[in-house]
């Protein structure tokens, strides 16, 4: 397991008809699609709101979807002072983006940095969401790979990681999609969607991905998880570590003990999927979605 989960975190760590209306408040990019109970959709690291393009169309016209693309991300241009706190202004502006269209109970989705994303924002605004949606995410990261971490402890770890990444961004763009490329295999099982990624990858500001995982390597949420009143729904994976030892089982178990304290979570492991469970195994997702929400 001890393998699984070093390979893991060094792969997650550089990864990467509707009538639709752009809405962009500062440097928060939103599609809005469609009419009914708000549903807003955070992608993860690298990533564009259309990772969720697929997702959108398989639930129909029964909710208004309200899809972002973070700063810094997938060709968006970065925070004006990233190294003032990647997630707090994050916060700041999707907080703005709902008292300004007065959006009533929403629901949140999140993929892995944007899973993370939600997981704080029901920390913080216990009334805010009417139900969250987590893909693939973990209230803290560091710890499935050094169980005793804490967030100091996490710090001289995560600050190497963030120096690398920093340096990475002086690479030509050839150089970024034939590193992206290579880490998304084992992100993707679904091949045909790895060129998009890369190119969102390759677009992305590297001082914007070093500061957001910086902050998610030392930042411990798992107590936290208590103040969430919400009911929460988990999708983990497994699929892309079994040559490595994982099973569905000790995945299972992990993500259990991280989620521990949360009081009201629905959670489960894709059979097949690997990071990107939407695209990998959307059967299993959009069956999961239609139910619990």
């Amino acid at each position: 397991m001890k393998k699984v989960v070093v390979r893991l975190m060094a792969i997650i760590a550089f990864a990467v008809g509707l009538q639709v209306q752009a809405y962009t408040p500062s440097k928060l990019n939103v599609r809005v699609i469609g009419e009914g109970q708000p549903m807003i959709m955070i992608p993860g690291l690298t990533c564009d709101g259309a990772v969720w393009d697929t997702t959108i169309e398989a639930l129909g016209d029964q909710y208004q979807y309200h899809v972002l693309t973070l700063p810094g991300f997938a060709g968006q241009a970065p925070l004006a002072d990233v190294e003032a706190g990647f997630f707090n202004q994050i916060k700041s502006l999707v907080y703005q983006y709902i008292e300004e269209n007065q959006l009533e109970k929403p629901i949140i989705v999140g993929h892995s940095l944007g899973g993370f994303l939600a997981l704080q924002i029901g920390i913080e605004k216990p009334d805010l969401a009417e139900k969250l949606v987590v893909v693939d995410a973990l209230p803290f990261m560091t710890a499935i790979q050094m169980p005793t971490a804490t967030e100091e402890s996490a710090k001289p770890f995560a600050q190497n990681m963030k120096t690398q990444m920093k340096a990475a961004a002086s690479q030509t763009d050839e150089q970024k999609r034939t590193f992206q490329q290579m880490q998304l295999q084992s992100l993707i099982r679904n091949k045909k969607y790895i060129e998009t990624a890369t190119n969102w990858g390759v677009s992305s500001d590297m001082n914007t991905v070093a500061q957001a995982m910086y902050e998610m390597y030392t930042t411990d949420i798992r107590a936290d998880l208590a103040k969430i009143k919400v009911p929460t729904l988990v999708l983990g994976a497994w699929a892309a570590y079994e040559s490595y030892g994982s099973t569905k089982e000790s995945v299972m178990n992990m993500y259990k003990a991280q989620y521990a304290k949360h009081p009201n979570l629905k959670l489960d492991i894709s059979e097949g999927g690997y990071h990107f469970i939407m695209w990998d195994d959307p059967e299993f997702f959009l069956n999961w979605l239609n139910k619990f929400l």
